[in-house]
């Protein structure tokens, strides 16, 4: 069996589904068996690859928000429940091979360092092998990969051609293969789930050249085109309705030349980045085909995790991390490195209104679950040996939740009623197989509540009421929830949610109202919480909580920045015990971050440097006035937090450079980071692994110490100077 997620992929985005970009691979899958156009997630990530594996409700498997954004609420602690045990470990019990490629994102943040625990890794978690990433993103070029629970580097740098779903896919073909060569009568499941088409948008130059010019007519007719796509191919019905741009986004037309000229060039990019993971993803299918037992692999395709992303802000972005703080970028900015969107020096995303493309023929797009854009995503299920329908279409309304019992079901295995001596929560999700003989199959699934972001909506029985929260570009402040305004459409005859009938019907929207607030009770969906920034910032369980020093001997790397000590706008300093031999020394002594943003302290022609990476946007630079003297020496970095009004503002302060307690040199940080540097990035102690958390050595990573580092201690403030 195999099971396939990407990620952030829109229903309007892949070709397979009337999309722009070529998807030939996906082609091929879906005319060996079918295509479901009325398939649903719940709209953003670690929620849907919870409910997927689970077959339970995401908040059922605490999973009711990203890990970043986890709460002390049963819903949304994110701690994996042992009474929700994942199909993984159901099939692992009962003889399967079983292994996870690629992006994770639900283990709780603080458990993702070296240490562990690991009981909520995949390996923990009904996974034998797991070769991926922890976080919501990563680098295609220098990611922060984990083969089981060891840290390991990428076999080949950004220069030498390497690409990490490429990675992945060679890695996942290589396991099948042995898998099956050495335990050929021992069935598997390979759950491969890429960092693809998730931010950073990444993809090799002559992928993305293929698409020069093709996006040149804007994303109002890019909407417009894939609609008649969609229709044409029969994926939606021929009277349904393309929903009217929201007035936030602005027409195409009323872009200036120099907007258009970047805009498209993003979409180029992103482009490039689907058809290479199409190609990538196809070589994978063709590793199972090739294998004696194809015809009895059911292959389940999940074309997104949720609705295209807007997380990229209405102007597009050269660093997504950037964004998801709070900062704005720039036109100007991005054009002047317009040759360089799409490589491994920016953390790329495009703007909003490509999102709103993407979601054709729906409303909104990615957290937003309230509406079918954010939850519709195409899916394609493959099986030679029991689907005789090929490249036939499914319409019933199924959910993810859906995805567990199903393959459960083709094992011919009951859902297990305790796992490891656990009673289990029964599963939510119903067996959909019945669909794949017959499209006339009767519908499996009648209620399916949404929410995320206090986004909320509920579908029952052709009828879905709907509660949108806010933008979803807008990742400060709370909206609350007395006056929320719900909406009513009849999607058994409206397929897109065209046509609000809160007004007509209110009988029928109250009687929703009254089952969500039924569902929601059932499933541990309250507390509603509409916050994205301040939940980041929220006190959670960690390693470091309550310790304002900690001391690092050399070698320590790959801590998560969760695990760290939180610098962000605080008084701290880093303090280094060291020997530079006669002939001189240079290299890290600690880095933070990566190239989204962070900061280094290193020694460089003999001087003591101390660089801060705001963003890419600046990096401020402070260094020893004379060089280090040889021998034995401590070196230490203070910092100075001025005080700030409030917590997304990125206010600095000033520097200072010590030798032996005498001050070497002096300088200021004008703007830091509020609050993160990046979504996988880690501090390292004597080196610098993953992208460069500062420019200056980029080209010599890991660029390791090369004298004698005893230990470094970093002491921060217990408080943040924030002005009442």
């Amino acid at each position: 069996m195999v099971v396939i997620l990407l990620d952030d992929m829109g229903f309007g985005q892949p070709g397979t589904f009337g999309g722009p970009v070529p998807t030939p691979a996906m082609d091929q899958l879906a005319s060996e068996g079918l295509r479901y156009n009325r398939f649903h997630t719940t709209g953003i990530c670690s929620a849907t690859r919870a409910a997927l594996l689970t077959g339970r409700n995401h908040h059922q498997a605490a999973a009711g928000t990203i890990t970043e954004l986890s709460s002390g609420f049963p819903g949304y602690n994110t701690v994996w429940p042992q009474a929700t045990a994942s199909v993984a470990r159901v099939l692992q019990g009962n003889g399967y091979s079983t292994a996870a490629f690629g992006k994770w994102h639900n283990t709780p943040d603080w458990e993702t360092q070296p240490n562990g625990p690991f009981n909520h890794w995949p390996t923990g978690l009904g996974f034998d092998y797991w070769y991926g990433f922890h976080g919501g993103e990563t680098s295609q070029y220098e990611p922060q990969l984990f083969r089981n629970t060891l840290a390991v580097e990428p076999a080949k740098k950004p220069e030498q051609g390497y690409h990490l779903t490429t990675d992945l896919v060679d890695d996942a073909i290589a396991w099948v293969n042995r898998e099956q060569a050495i335990t050929p009568d021992k069935p598997y499941f390979l759950y491969f789930a890429p960092g693809a088409v998730h931010a950073p948008l990444h993809a090799p130059r002559d992928y993305i050249d293929r698409f020069k010019g093709q996006f040149d007519q804007g994303w109002d007719k890019v909407r417009e085109e894939t609609l008649a796509r969609q229709k044409q191919l029969g994926v939606v019905p021929a009277d349904a309705e393309l929903t009217p741009r929201p007035k936030e986004i602005p027409a195409w037309d009323s872009l200036s030349a120099d907007e258009k000229k970047l805009f498209a060039r993003h979409q180029e990019v992103f482009a490039g980045f689907v058809a290479h993971t199409d190609h990538e993803v196809g070589r994978l299918l063709q590793a199972v085909r090739a294998l004696p037992s194809a015809d009895n692999t059911l292959v389940i395709y999940l074309t997104g995790d949720n609705g295209a992303s807007a997380e990229g802000s209405m102007v597009g972005t050269l660093n997504n991390v950037m964004t998801q703080n709070g900062v704005p970028d720039s036109v100007p900015a991005q054009l002047a490195k317009y040759d360089e969107i799409g490589g491994p020096l920016h953390e790329n995303h495009y703007p909003v209104g490509w999102a709103w493309a993407g979601s054709a023929p729906f409303q909104w797009m990615k957290r937003v679950p309230s509406h079918f854009g954010g939850t519709r995503n195409g899916v394609i299920v493959s099986w030679p040996a029991k689907i005789k329908d090929q490249g036939g279409l499914r319409s019933q309304f199924e959910h993810v939740v859906d995805i567990a019992p199903t393959i459960l079901a083709a094992a011919g295995l009951p859902a297990p009623k305790s796992v490891d001596g656990v009673e289990q929560v029964p599963m939510a999700g119903h067996d959909f197989s019945s669909t794949f003989a017959s499209a006339k199959a009767d519908e499996t699934r009648m209620t399916q509540y949404f929410e995320s972001g206090g986004h909320r909506a509920i579908y029952h029985d052709g009828w879905i009421a709907s509660a949108m929260q806010g933008v979803p570009w807008k990742l400060v402040g709370s909206k609350g929830f007395d006056n929320s305004r719900w909406e009513l459409y009849h999607v058994a005859e409206d397929f897109s949610q065209a046509r609000d009938l809160a007004a007509q019907q209110p009988e029928k929207l109250k009687e929703l109202q009254a089952l969500f607030d039924q569902e929601a009770r059932a499933n541990q969906v309250y507390p509603l919480d509409d916050r994205f920034v301040e939940r980041v910032m929220a006190p959670r369980p960690s390693i470091v909580a309550g310790r304002t020093k900690i001391r690092y001997v050399a070698g320590i790397t790959r801590i998560p920045e969760g695990s760290a000590l939180p610098i962000y706008q605080r008084s701290h300093s880093i303090t280094a015990n060291l020997v530079v031999p006669e002939q001189g020394a240079e290299g890290v002594i600690l880095a933070e971050g990566g190239s989204a943003g962070g900061f280094a302290l290193y020694v460089r022609e003999g001087r003591l440097h101390y660089d801060y990476n705001f963003f890419g946007k600046a990096i401020y630079s402070v260094v020893s006035e004379q060089p280090l003297p040889k021998g034995k020496l401590q070196v230490q970095m203070k910092y100075e937090q001025a005080p700030f009004r409030f917590l997304a503002e990125q206010t600095g302060g000033t520097v200072e450079l010590l030798a032996n307690g005498k001050r070497i040199g002096q300088g200021k940080v004008d703007k830091v980071v509020p609050v993160r540097f990046s979504a996988t990035e880690t501090l390292d102690i004597g080196m610098d692994l993953g992208a460069a958390a500062v420019p200056a050595y980029r080209g010599q990573l890991p660029y390791a110490f090369s004298g004698t580092l005893e230990d470094v201690t970093v002491e921060i403030s217990p408080t943040r100077p924030v002005i009442k």
